[in-house]
């Protein structure tokens, strides 16, 4: 019997002890608020509302950079693409232009008054027409600036001839055409330039 008395006092000191341990952590987080007053505390959730506002404005700005190097990339690509497409055929005219200048040359120095030779010029005449608006239709046009004013982003300057019948710095004569890609120089027309006589 005397062991049966004992098994419920054992329980009940194991319930206390149960108890005890249940009630300490509520004594300590009780001590732990107890040691921060309630300004403190506020002006502690202040410092990380700010900190938390601070870090969104940082990855806003963060969002925006990006948007916006996105977007740089973007045109730079655009423009990339659109030069690539206006000047992919710029090594094919010049291999072209060479062919021109020689049909012309042909035509410049043959005998027009042999009835033999009227035939084939006129086919060499309708050909360098040809090429010529095959090749503007691609965007290249003719530089030919005879009694226009020396440009020397257009034209090569070869000889200068004193001469009282124009104003200095006019092209007299042109000794090689030259040619532009949408707007930009393939080659600079070859001329003779005017200066003051003496």
């Amino acid at each position: 019997m005397s062991e049966q008395t004992n098994a419920p006092e054992h329980e009940q000191e194991a319930a206390e002890q149960v108890e005890q341990a249940v009630e300490t952590p509520e004594v300590n987080q009780e001590e732990a608020q107890a040691q921060f007053s309630p300004e403190e505390e506020i002006a502690g959730l202040y410092a990380e509302l700010e900190a938390a506002k601070q870090t969104i404005k940082d990855q806003q700005d963060g969002v925006v950079r990006a948007a916006a190097d996105v977007e740089n990339i973007r045109r730079r690509a655009a423009q990339d693409v659109e030069k690539a497409h206006k000047f992919a055929l710029e090594k094919f005219a010049n291999e072209l232009l060479p062919v021109i200048d020689n049909l012309e040359r042909a035509i410049e120095f043959s005998d027009r008054e042999n009835e033999t030779l009227k035939p084939v010029l006129e086919g060499i005449d309708m050909t360098v027409k040809s090429f010529s608006d095959a090749v503007a239709k691609f965007g290249v046009e003719t530089v030919n600036p005879k009694g226009e004013a020396f440009n020397p982003e257009l034209h090569q300057a070869m000889s200068i001839q004193p001469s009282n019948d124009v104003s200095p710095n006019t092209v007299l004569a042109v000794m090689q055409k030259g040619y532009t890609l949408n707007g930009r120089l393939l080659r600079p027309a070859m001329v003779m330039v005017s200066k003051e006589a003496e």
